[in-house]
């Protein structure tokens, strides 16, 4: 079953980077937005991923992440993706998109 799941995969690479973006919004962004596709972002004034896309061009946030995230209030922490981390975050959040 193993081989067979290998072989009828769409593409492995691509799905274990929407899996490590995931993993980089449990981990960094949770707290406050929503980071699937149904639930209510946990602060209520934290705008769902899944919503991103209708704002703005998600591609924007690209240079933000990589040069670091500041925001205009304390509530959200700061931080900055490395090069890999940047595509496997967008990766990600263009599947909350579909």
């Amino acid at each position: 079953m193993l081989v067979a799941g290998l072989f009828f995969s769409p593409n492995p690479t691509a799905a274990s980077s929407v899996e490590q973006g995931r993993r980089l919004a449990l981990l960094y962004c949770s707290k406050c937005h929503s980071t699937d596709k149904v639930s209510p972002s946990p602060l209520k004034i934290a705008p769902p991923f899944r919503t991103l896309h209708e704002r703005y061009p998600i591609e924007m946030l690209q240079e933000a992440l990589a040069e670091g995230i500041v925001t205009g209030h304390p509530a959200m922490p700061e931080f900055q993706f490395d090069s890999d981390q940047v595509g496997d975050f967008m990766a990600f959040l263009k599947t909350l998109e579909q």
